[in-house]
């Protein structure tokens, strides 16, 4: 029996229908054998080209732009910020013991020069919180120190307290209150300096690299419009098409600017790190080293031996006091911050006040010398007068250093911010330019096809 489902012999089956895409590759193949067909892929090609380099450009440009901004307005200011708490925390310490060596005699510059450290710090703090990442190391390193603070003012409350009534508790409670300072306080301080400094080496680093992949891409269209116009010669024997001239002088200016603002920018910006952020960081740390220097001296009067150390000298151990040991170690490093801060000073201007806190440091030393020896012959009313006294003293001579320091703090800030500014400066409208330029240049390429198509019609 035959099968009805089957088609009649002889006839043919119904033809499989094409997909909407296999029609169009197939109207485009047609198309490419033809010179019009050829010319309108040539312009969508040359149009798409240009406008993704004006795209690309415009984004590499505005990350950079942005990662420039970031230094100048955002993190070397917050890295600042976090050098002042610790400067702050730690001259409040120095002010308290200074205070508590004049007992009763205490001036009210010097409880004033504590209140206003203490308030100092509390601000920065502030402003540290309101910049910080949530969650962030820098986060949990504010927050102790927010936590610690009120605790050490207390410390320090209490001690002046018993000071004042004459009660040598209050020696022991001022030793806690810089034990508390020293080993909980400074180091969370300092972590969050180094989270800043961290943070700004980052922006940096996100802000000077040359934009290659911009750079290539606009070569490469580059080369694609000479080649157009090339071959557009070669057939019309015609020199010059004006679209097509249009949009290779739009992406030549768009390539131009970006090298040429980008090696500015960056030029820019590694002086602002050579000759602003690495002075400001060798001199933040030579101050800091100063307070502590200063802090240890009024702690050596303060404990009066109470506390010491066992150090190896020619193979004997030999017993010290622990605050006039640190003293010496911290102006080790004072003395070495100062000698590698005179090296980057790059004027006049930067190294006077390093050499001047130079020549304060070498009195310093020689005035704690003779304090020392006072103290050690049982002359303590003596040492005292040299440390805390008048103008002959070695409180005279810290706050020389601590001056001339600043100086040249705000000299090598206004450095920085000149050239950084000048970096930022330089990527300034390129990204709006970019695209701009390349939305006229992908016209002129469609414009300059266009006009040989026109003579197909």
């Amino acid at each position: 029996m035959a099968n009805l489902a089957s088609p009649p012999v002889g006839t043919a089956p119904p033809p499989t229908r094409r997909t909407a895409f296999a029609e169009g590759v197939d109207k485009a193949r047609a198309a490419a054998t033809t010179e019009p067909g050829r010319l309108r892929i040539i312009g969508a090609l040359l149009a798409l080209l240009v406008l993704a380099f004006g795209a690309l450009t415009a984004w590499q440009t505005t990350d950079r732009e942005a990662a420039a901004d970031d230094v100048l307005h955002k993190s070397q200011p917050l890295s600042t910020a976090a050098a002042d708490i610790y400067r702050s925390l730690a001259d409040a310490n120095t002010a308290a013991s200074s205070g508590f060596l004049a007992g009763g005699q205490e001036t009210a510059a010097s409880r004033q020069r504590y209140e206003d450290d203490i308030d100092t710090a509390a601000a920065k703090l502030v402003t540290a919180a309101n910049n910080a990442d949530p969650g962030s190391p820098s986060t949990a390193a504010i927050t102790r120190l927010n936590t610690l603070l009120p605790e050490y003012k207390g410390l320090v409350e209490r001690a002046r307290t018993y000071n004042r009534q004459g009660f040598p508790v209050g020696g022991a409670y001022l030793r806690y209150a810089n034990q508390k300072m020293q080993e909980e306080m400074l180091p969370a301080a300092e972590d969050l300096y180094k989270k800043e400094n961290q943070r700004l080496d980052a922006d940096y680093a996100d802000a000077t690299p040359y934009p290659w992949a911009a750079i290539a891409l606009g070569v490469l269209a580059l080369a694609g419009l000479a080649w157009a116009q090339h071959r557009n010669y070669r057939r019309t024997n015609r020199l010059l098409n004006h679209g097509l001239v249009s949009a290779t002088a739009a992406t030549t200016v768009v390539l131009l600017w970006l090298v040429v603002g980008h090696t500015v920018a960056r030029a820019g910006l590694n002086d602002s790190y050579d000759n602003g952020v690495r002075s400001l960081n060798v001199l933040h740390d030579a101050r800091i080293a100063s307070l502590k220097a200063r802090g240890n001296e009024n702690l050596t009067l303060v404990a009066r031996g109470a506390e010491t150390v066992k150090v190896t000298a020619d193979g004997e151990d030999v017993t010290l006091d622990k605050y006039d040991h640190d003293f010496g170690t911290d102006m080790s490093a004072l003395g070495k911050g100062l000698t590698l801060a005179a090296k980057l000073a790059d004027d006049q201007s930067g190294g006077k006040p390093v050499a001047a806190a130079e020549s304060n440091m070498a009195e310093w030393k020689k005035r704690h010398t003779t304090a020392r020896a006072q103290d050690d012959n049982g002359n303590y009313e003596q040492a005292l007068a040299l440390v805390i006294g008048g103008k002959d003293a070695t409180g005279a001579c810290f706050d020389n250093v601590d001056a001339n320091l600043a100086d040249a703090l705000d000299h090598e800030q206004a450095e920085f911010q000149r050239a950084a500014g000048d970096g930022l400066g330089a990527m300034t409208g390129l990204a709006v330019g970019a695209a701009v330029l390349a939305v006229l240049g992908a016209a002129g390429a469609v414009l300059g096809i266009g006009r040989r198509l026109s003579e197909y019609r």
